[in-house]
């Protein structure tokens, strides 16, 4: 069966509702993941996400900050929410597709907010960094663990914070030094995708040096003539899953929609039994 997956980090799914509309409208995806929904789990707005067709809706959301939530049309058989460095963030969510959902096998999807570190890349300087190294280093010790017997058949999408690639980000050379783009990190990351065996989708569709970016800075008066773009964002396939995916799309428009979030939209498309 075909499955359409987007990910999207939406800065806020109450403000932008509206955008979520127009995807929906235009992508029509059978799972929508969303990072930054920055709403406590009590007043998620169900009601606006019933109306696009979702019935099937998972959230791991606290007031103001974080937060990610899974709308599906197929209906999912487990909800897991995983707490990283004890912080209490809402920065992880998955769920569990199995028989119900028309599968012969069990599809696990998993939706990640990773920490964006701050401005100085020191965990001495700034705390904030420290935190997300952390992060990635139980990110790290899981796939290096149980994740691969525990979960099957995975796919891993998400904001994930990190460039690692040279042609991931506008400027190799400039960005070596700015947070998302470091060595620390950029080595953390491949180093995930390596002890997981994680298939990364939108480089295997479009392999360097071609530019790819999923996120423009507010600061930019002009985002498309300045093209100082990153590709923060992701979608992971386990090594089980080689070969199912048809397509990969960056929605790159959308950073040009009416009161935008600075992250566009992802969108892989799968066939799966």
């Amino acid at each position: 069966m075909q499955i359409t997956l987007t990910t999207w980090n939406i800065n806020s799914v109450r403000l932008r509702m509206g955008l979520v509309e127009r995807l929906v409208r235009e992508k029509n995806p059978d799972i929508l993941c969303l990072q930054e929904t920055k709403v406590e789990d009590g007043k998620f707005p169900l009601n606006d996400v019933r109306k696009l067709g979702f019935e099937h809706i998972a959230f791991n959301g606290q007031k103001g900050y974080h937060g990610v939530a899974i709308f599906s049309r197929l209906p999912f058989e487990m909800v897991d929410k995983r707490e990283f460095c004890q912080k209490g963030d809402a920065r992880h969510i998955s769920i569990r597709l199995g028989a119900e959902a028309g599968l012969k096998q069990p599809l696990t999807v998993h939706n990640f907010y990773v920490p964006a570190g701050g401005d100085i890349p020191d965990r001495e300087l700034n705390p904030k960094f420290g935190h997300k190294l952390d992060f990635l280093a139980e990110m790290h010790e899981w796939f290096a663990g149980d994740f691969p017997q525990a979960n099957g058949r995975a796919l891993l999408v998400g904001d994930l914070n990190i460039a690692p690639f040279e042609h991931d980000v506008w400027s190799h050379k400039q960005l070596l030094d700015v947070v998302s783009h470091t060595p620390v990190e950029t080595e953390a990351m491949k180093a995930m995708i390596a002890v997981g065996g994680w298939i990364d989708l939108m480089r295997e569709f479009t392999p360097e040096p071609a530019k790819l970016y999923t996120w423009w800075s507010y600061r930019a008066a002009d985002w498309i003539a300045s093209n100082r773009g990153r590709r923060l964002d992701h979608i992971w396939a386990s090594p089980s899953l080689t070969g199912t995916a048809r397509s990969i799309e960056i929605l790159s428009e959308a950073r040009g929609w009416e009161k935008p979030s600075d992250h566009v939209p992802v969108t892989g498309v799968f066939e799966i039994d």
